[in-house]
């Protein structure tokens, strides 16, 4: 029997009494007839484990007989050969035939590997790069086990799955992400997957044929619950699949050639810097092979290209940001002087270099660390001090998880944990540790702070020696001081110094006064030493030149400028990224106080904070005069649309989210601008009879129908609205007011014309909105405003197809609530009438060959995204059919009015096949996010015929099979 109490008493003394409790309830557990005889390496590590982790004290516990088996096989003293855990987890998973089976061996295999895992850990018997490894192989051998079963089990159901193309078997491909990509875990990692498949095609030799993308999808959702659910016996891994292309919103599974658009045309700086951590660990080696160098083509530019750093420079600035928003010292990962700032340093030089040097593609950060100052990319010194401080905070990282194994980075607050954690690292107290974790976190810090700087050895890297003897160009100001614009800044200095020559010498300009001169002197200076970091800064800094001469004339946001330099900051970034957010703002300056808060500029609110905000910003207005209300809708709807641009541009919000949020401003806007105009015409005329005076715009007998993109909550930044207006009255006059009396029809007219009014009036602040009424009964010939029984009985005696069509994706917007419900129920009765379906495909082909002819723009070169073959209209007019086809049958195609969910509703039933609906789906989103880009850049929906050739092949061929009799 070992006297423990010697190896008690050599620990602190808080921790003492909870490892004596440790060793009662174990004894207890292995019951008083059996002795604690422990190897010699076991008996003087026991008291020192077992006081760091609960986790490993427990699990020793709970599972008596787990200590002796790693000592008696061995396991514990020695590190394991590459091939040890699968022969392991292959003996024990054997004879199983059910997933139960699956779920229970695995948490068993699990547990016995983390105990073996961190008690190498603590000890030191297994340095820190053999921890990651052993963590990383577990998790790898699981997901490869858990999925052989898996797999197995499914095909014995539902078949093999085939290429259509290929005709060969198709197995899923697992790419790992983040730290198991990089063979890094820590003790309590998620694993960041993401699960790819070949082919399209479907399943052979099942009870049933189901597509290849809903049999892997339920194989990635088994093996999910398999690995993440939480039983008795704990979990295996935590599985985020987050990082997959369009996240949470985005398929659980992509073939090959969906993945491959999507980072050729969708793909983010962020995703680019993530994909250098992408490792596949399950598939076979030429499959593998074949999506790395897919993949890696999207990570890695072919050589060093200034956007490369441009982007990290944006990355390094929205760190920087939330580490002043949250100030989380206590974290040791994403605080300041943290693992994300090492890992951000190392990664931006693969990202620069990768492209040129192979090498740099390694995914595990030690090998990059110390092939980064072999070669000569960083010195030395800095890198030495990076990989000390690394190790230093892993192990942190690591002896704060195996606690209680939970998934924290956060350094503990109360007194025992914090003695804990010293004792862990070998610190005889809080306050030694606390010295030595500050060394290294302000190295760190410094190290980050510094990168992309003039002074920074990556700086020099980038910029070759022969830039640095190219004569230098100068440019005056006030004709006394002299700015050098170094080559080693800029890529064209002559044309910087010409731009600023203009400025100087215009009207404007000359016309300041001395000290608006000297002010705009410190802004160029500001200006120049932040646009050395941009790529194209000629560009950005001609665009912002344009801004400084039409604010010259009101000095008051030179002030603003020079105040806050953040603004100016931003106003670099954003004006050279998008010359539309440059227009805005030199059109309306009045933005630019906007661009002080990135907190609020890369968030947009929601539908009903929107509103709130917009009814806050006209509360702050005491005057009546409704042209002031006129500029203040103006300058939130401009404002606002300022922010859908910052939040697209950055990446922060999806291309999706960005056309809802575009659609809910202008609904908040036209609800106002409504009710604004409600209240001017009872103001001039009373209330019309059957009207509660006390009653809000809701209950006004009018409605606002939206179509079109507004309909269909697809608003672009520059999109008109497509209005229809209808009213209903129940008598023939309206209550007196001063003898102002008037017919309803009159009173309904122009309530609409004054809705018009408010919208597209141009003012200072410009218009709100270009308003199309030609979608109203008899188009532009109609009457601007309609009663709901006219257009109830046209819709149904004299509307084309092709107005019931634009029908399929129209709403409600704002007014009455009851009239409202009558529309939606027409809308719905209308749509779901039985057609004849050849007649029908012949109207929709007519039309939509009309529209090709008298609209498409596309060239032998060039390709028309909204109006070619296979473009944006088609996928439009196969949405609008499927409706009017089928609805009458499946009245669930009438619930919404948008394509997306149209189409995936069409799937969902059975009318087209998920295949289909996800071709359609993806080319639209890829179509729409490239109209977006060029909507952006301010130019037309045009882009060159090479580009999208795989999806307007499959748009046609699907055009053809469902709209050809």
């Amino acid at each position: 029997m070992i006297a423990w109490q010697k190896y008690i008493h050599k620990l602190p003394s808080l921790l003492q009494n909870r490892v004596q409790n440790h060793l009662a309830c174990f004894q207890q557990a292995l019951g008083s007839n059996t002795g604690l005889d422990f190897d010699q390496h076991i008996e003087k590590t026991l008291c020192f484990v077992w006081a760091i982790s609960d986790y490993v004290a427990r699990s020793c516990t709970h599972q008596p007989n787990l200590l002796f088996d790693l000592q008696d096989s061995g396991d514990l003293f020695r590190s394991y050969e590459s091939n040890t855990y699968s022969n392991t987890l292959e003996q024990l998973l054997s004879n199983i035939s059910y997933e139960s089976e699956l779920i229970a061996i695995l948490r068993y295999f699990r547990r016995r590997e983390m105990v073996r895992i961190i008690w190498r850990d603590l000890t030191h018997w297994a340095e820190i790069e053999e921890t990651f490894i052993d963590l990383s192989k577990l998790a790898e051998t699981c997901l490869n086990s858990a999925l052989d079963y898996l797999q197995s089990w499914q095909t014995q159901q539902m078949g093999i799955p085939y290429g259509s193309s290929s005709n060969n078997p198709q197995k899923i491909i697992v790419l790992a992400m983040g730290k198991l990509g990089g063979e890094e875990l820590n003790l309590s990692s998620d694993i960041d997957l993401i699960f790819v498949y070949p082919e399209s095609g479907e399943t052979q030799g099942g009870k049933k044929s189901i597509s290849n993308e809903e049999y892997f999808t339920r194989l990635a959702r088994s093996l999910i619950r398999v690995l993440s659910s939480l039983t008795p016996e704990g979990f295996v891994f935590r599985v985020d699949t987050r990082l997959r292309p369009d996240g949470d919103s985005g398929p659980l599974v992509s073939s090959f050639d969906a993945i491959k658009n999507y980072y050729q045309y969708q793909g983010r700086d962020w995703e680019r810097y993530a994909m250098v951590k992408m490792r596949a660990v399950v598939g076979d080696q030429y499959t593998k092979n074949y999506l790395t160098n897919i993949l890696h083509n999207f990570t890695y530019y072919p050589h060093s290209e200034p956007n490369v750093i441009l982007s990290l420079k944006e990355m390094k600035s929205l760190i920087n940001r939330e580490l002043q928003q949250k100030k989380d010292e206590a974290n040791i990962k994403l605080g300041v002087g943290g693992i994300r700032e090492i890992e951000f340093i190392v990664q931006s030089f693969q990202l620069i270099y990768g492209g040129e040097d192979p090498n740099l593609q390694e995914q595990n950060i030690f090998f990059i660390l110390n092939y980064l100052i072999k070669k000569d990319y960083l010195p030395s010194y800095i890198g030495d001090e990076l990989r000390s401080a690394y190790v230093f905070l892993r192990q942190v990282e690591n002896r704060i998880q195996a606690y209680r194994d939970e998934q924290t980075h956060t350094l503990p607050t109360n007194l025992e944990n914090q003695i804990r954690l010293s004792f862990a690292m070998g610190y005889e107290d809080w306050e030694h540790f606390s010295i030595e974790l500050n060394h290294h976190r302000n190295k760190i810090q410094r190290y980050f702070e510094e990168l992309f700087t003039a002074s920074s050895y990556i700086y020099y890297k980038t910029h070759p020696k022969e830039q640095l003897e190219q004569d230098q160009s100068t440019y005056h100001i006030d004709g006394s001081t002299n700015i050098a614009l170094n080559p080693i800044d800029y890529l064209c200095p002559t044309k910087i110094a010409e731009t600023l020559k203009q400025l100087e010498q215009s009207w404007s300009i000359r016309a300041l006064s001395k000290r608006s001169q000297a002010q705009l002197k410190q802004l160029i200076l500001r200006l120049l030493e932040i646009i050395n970091h941009i790529e194209k800064p000629e560009q950005g800094l001609q665009r912002i030149v344009t801004l400084l001469e039409a604010i010259a004339k009101q000095p008051i946001y030179f002030d603003l400028l020079l105040k806050h330099p953040e603004i100016l900051s931003q106003l670099a970034n954003l004006c050279t990224a998008s010359p539309f957010i440059a227009r805005q703002l030199t059109h309306y300056p009045v933005l630019l106080a906007e661009l002080a808060n990135p907190n609020t500029l890369y968030q947009v609110p929601s539908f009903h904070q929107l509103a709130k905000n917009l009814e806050q910003l006209l509360s702050t207005s005491t005057s009546e005069d409704l042209d002031q209300k006129m500029d203040v809708l103006r300058h939130f709807r401009h404002r606002e649309a300022l922010r859908a641009a910052v939040a697209d541009i950055t990446g922060a919000l999806p291309l999706m989210r960005i056309g809802d949020y575009l659609t809910y401003l202008a609904e908040v806007i036209v609800k106002k601008s409504l009710e604004l105009s409600w209240q001017y015409l009872v103001n001039q005329y009373g209330y019309p009879c059957n009207i509660d005076i006390n009653s809000p715009v809701e209950n006004c007998s009018f409605i606002v129908i939206g179509y079109g993109k507004l309909g269909g909550y697809e608003l672009g930044y520059s999109s008109d609205l497509d209005l229809v207006f209808l009213y209903n009255t129940f008598t023939d006059e309206l209550a007196n007011r001063e003898q102002k009396t008037i017919h309803p029809t009159i009173f309904y007219s122009r309530l609409g014309q004054h809705l018009i009014q408010i919208l597209q009036t141009l003012t200072p602040l410009g218009k709100l909105y270009d308003i199309d009424m030609r979608l109203r009964p008899g188009g532009t010939s109609g009457l601007l405003v309609n009663s709901f029984e006219f257009y109830k009985d046209y819709q149904y005696n004299q509307a084309w197809i092709w107005e019931h069509q634009a029908l399929v994706r129209a709403r409600f917007i704002a007014g009455d609530k009851q009239l409202a419900t009558s529309f939606a129920l027409l809308r719905n009765k209308i749509l779901s009438r039985q057609r004849n379906l050849e007649e029908l495909q012949t109207e929709i082909c007519s039309m939509r060959s009309k529209m090709q002819s008298e609209l498409d723009r596309s060239q032998s070169d060039l390709f028309d995204l909204k109006q070619g073959r296979g473009g944006i209209a088609d996928i439009e007019f196969i949405a609008q059919y499927g409706v009017l086809a089928w609805s009458h049958k499946h009245p669930s195609l009438l619930k919404y009015p948008d394509n997306i969910r149209i189409i995936e509703e069409l799937a969902q039933i059975g009318l087209i096949s998920l295949e289909d609906s996800q071709k359609l789906t993806n080319s639209y989103r890829t179509y729409r996010a490239a109209a977006n880009r060029l909507s952006l850049q301010e130019q037309d929906d045009l882009i060159e015929s090479k580009y999208f050739d795989r999806e307007r092949n499959e748009i046609q061929a699907l055009w053809a099979k469902l709209l050809t009799a």
